[in-house]
């Protein structure tokens, strides 16, 4: 399938994500298991990503005394016998919505024990309570004798943490190696810019095997026919 994109195209870091990273995730283990296997193999992991953004939580401008006052003279209305029955205003209020989500497992293939996790960065869990759930599940990573790849090729949302600054990019890759920490490989991608190859490692005394992220990711854009959204 003949590679139609360099670079990462923006029209899916929206609402489209989810549908691409559907695609996206097996074309990366397409890339890997004939590089793994028989020793490794890689599994896609699927969960859902319960998601209600803070942002999105709207307060009220005006702000309204505890007390009121009746002008004197003035006869304040009588009571209901009854209290009210209808509501005075009806808004949409904040409801977490199930998000579908998938990552990598690549694991020993003779006792299935989890050698690299590969995640990738959504808009779910990149803000609020998704994101929230989501550093909970990388500090257990972090902690682990698991190495750590996490994609990020969205650039609105926030990053994942980091003591010093992240240098200025539009998209990243991350590698933590569990044999290295707190050190983290960084891959800084700027707009256009054509993903790298990256190296994703294993158990110690294998040498760790390329992933060429701009393949993956072209032959996902093709297989979906997203070309055809950009252009209308």
């Amino acid at each position: 399938m003949a590679a139609t994109i360099v670079g990462v195209d923006p029209n899916l870091e929206g609402d489209l994500w989810t549908s691409f990273h559907a695609l996206f995730v097996p074309e990366i283990i397409r890339l890997l298991n004939p590089q793994l296997l028989p020793r490794y193999i890689a599994l896609a992991q699927k969960y859902q990503i319960m998601d209600s953004p803070d942002e999105i939580a709207i307060a009220p401008d005006t702000t309204y005394p505890d007390v009121g006052i009746t002008p004197t003279g003035a006869s304040a209305p009588a009571p209901s016998s009854t209290g009210s029955i209808s509501a005075t205003i009806e808004l949409d209020t904040v409801v977490a919505q199930p998000y579908p989500h998938l990552s990598i497992d690549i694991r020993d293939a003779k006792n299935r024990r989890l050698v690299t996790a590969i995640e990738f960065m959504s808009p779910a869990n990149k803000r609020g309570q998704g994101r929230r759930k989501y550093l909970r599940k990388r500090e257990r990573l972090l902690h682990s004798s698991a190495h750590l790849m996490e994609i990020d090729l969205l650039r609105a949302g926030r990053r994942v943490p980091m003591v010093q600054a992240l240098p200025r990019a539009a998209y990243y890759v991350f590698l933590s190696r569990a044999d290295r920490r707190p050190k983290t490989q960084i891959w800084s991608i700027q707009a256009g810019e054509r993903l790298p190859v990256v190296a994703v490692p294993l158990q110690q005394g294998d040498d760790d095997v390329p992933l060429d992220l701009q393949v993956a990711y072209a032959n996902a854009y093709d297989l979906g026919g997203f070309a055809a959204l950009a252009a209308s």
